[in-house]
């Protein structure tokens, strides 16, 4: 029979891990709500501690806050988002950014060399077994590989269906910790997202299957959705305006990666049979979405240029986040019958002062290129780019920008225009 895994603090389990790597090594800890946080606040109270430990992982722009770089020691951090908590480490040169699709990351998971997983888990069920609860998106492709695996058992995450298990005794040492999984903070929308929300609602037939960002996309839509019926919700990650169409018809089936939202909504959904959790080989392959009738992804984007490209990850020219599932997802929308991969934005930023309908992408890279795209939304209309020339896509795309900016991109598109 095998032994249960020694039970320790969080300072006793994290110079436990140490012990066992040496002096060069690699750690994988997972993003999204199950990130270890307390282990790393348990390696700030030990000072050099992380000397030479390289940690990598998926963290997600607002919602995990750590540096991982610098956590007390000269550790590096690699990962394929960047976020404003990450802005110092990056300068330094202590994080590493790698511009990967998730289903890039997935297969980078799958070869990258790791020395030891550090995990987030809930507590062994009758069978031994701990759930990967509110976080079933990446730790699958990796943690048996990891030669050493630590685990904080949390409590506070419950078992949701389909998400999968790690045997408990396959941890070499654990903490017992309850701590608050990490969410993704709810903000109010505005009129202008909800114009765009309700615009985008009106283009899904019920029975449809729809995917959603975090953020303003996803709580302007989803109670534009409450007229539908029978929807599927595949995407990567669910938060808590979906609990604003759980009640009734609506929806049919979820499937998700990450549940990132309050206990209410953790909660409800470990008791609804219509939930799955589902990694990303599930939940973002091509095969996958390609096999699902009438999948529609939506996704916000900071800027779209008149030939139909997408910035979704540059600010002034510095990175902000990644391209994460944004490719993925309008891919397989595309290769959906019925599908439609459909991007929303403000036609302005800055109070008004910036166009978000551009020229020409000034971004030091290309999130979207002219090819992923299908449909942009604002708050001024629709721009269905399918089956347009360049000509007729510029047209669609300055008929939806803030009417301020209309004559400068008509000027800005007949001198482009003259040097294709």
């Amino acid at each position: 029979m095998t032994a249960a895994p020694p039970i320790l603090s969080p300072d006793a389990l994290v110079a436990h891990l140490r012990g066992r790597l040496g002096p060069q090594a690699r750690i994988y800890a997972p993003g999204v709500g199950a990130e270890p946080y307390a282990l790393a606040e348990a390696f700030r109270r030990q000072p050099g501690l992380a000397d030479g430990l390289t940690f990598f992982g998926i963290w997600i722009p607002g919602v995990n806050r750590t540096d991982w770089s610098d956590i007390g020691g000269a550790s590096r951090f690699e990962t394929i988002f960047l976020g404003p908590a990450l802005r110092e480490g990056f300068e330094a040169g202590r994080i590493d950014f790698l511009p990967l699709t998730y289903t890039r990351a997935w297969r980078w998971l799958e070869t990258a060399p790791v020395d030891a997983a550090m995990l987030q888990v809930g507590p062994p069920d009758d069978a031994g077994e701990c759930s990967l609860s509110v976080a079933a998106d990446f730790t699958p492709a990796i943690w048996r590989r990891a030669p050493v695996k630590i685990a904080q058992i949390n409590p506070g995450l419950i078992r949701l269906p389909g998400a999968p298990t790690i045997p408990y005794a396959a941890f070499d040492a654990v903490t017992e910790l309850d701590t608050p999984p990490r969410d993704f903070p709810v903000t109010a929308t505005t009129g202008k997202m909800t114009a765009i929300t309700s615009a985008i609602a009106a283009r899904i037939p019920d029975g449809a299957a729809v995917q959603f960002g975090l953020g303003k996309v996803q709580l302007g839509l989803l109670p534009a959705l409450k007229g539908h019926k029978g929807l599927t919700i595949h995407s990567g990650m669910v938060s808590n305006p979906l609990l604003d169409i759980l009640d009734g018809d609506t929806v049919a089936a979820i499937r998700t990666g990450a549940v990132l939202g309050s206990p209410d909504l953790t909660q409800r959904l470990a008791a609804d049979a219509r939930f799955t959790a589902a990694s990303v080989r599930q939940t973002h392959e091509s095969a996958v979405l390609a096999g699902i009738d009438r999948f529609f992804a939506i996704n916000s984007v900071i800027e779209v240029d008149l030939f139909g490209q997408a910035n979704a990850e540059f600010v002034g020219g510095r990175q902000i986040s990644g391209g994460g599932g944004l490719v993925d997802f309008a891919r397989g929308a595309q290769a959906s019958p019925g599908g439609e991969a459909i991007f929303a934005l403000n036609s302005t930023a800055k109070g008004g002062a910036v166009s978000r309908i551009v020229p020409r992408l000034d971004a030091p890279a290309t999130t979207l290129s002219r090819a992923d795209i299908d449909v942009v939304v604002t708050e001024h209309g629709v721009a269905d780019l399918r089956g347009l020339s360049v000509d007729a896509r510029a047209e669609a795309l300055i008929t939806i920008a803030d009417p301020a900016f209309q004559a400068m991109l008509e000027q800005a598109w007949i001198e482009m225009r003259r040097k294709l």
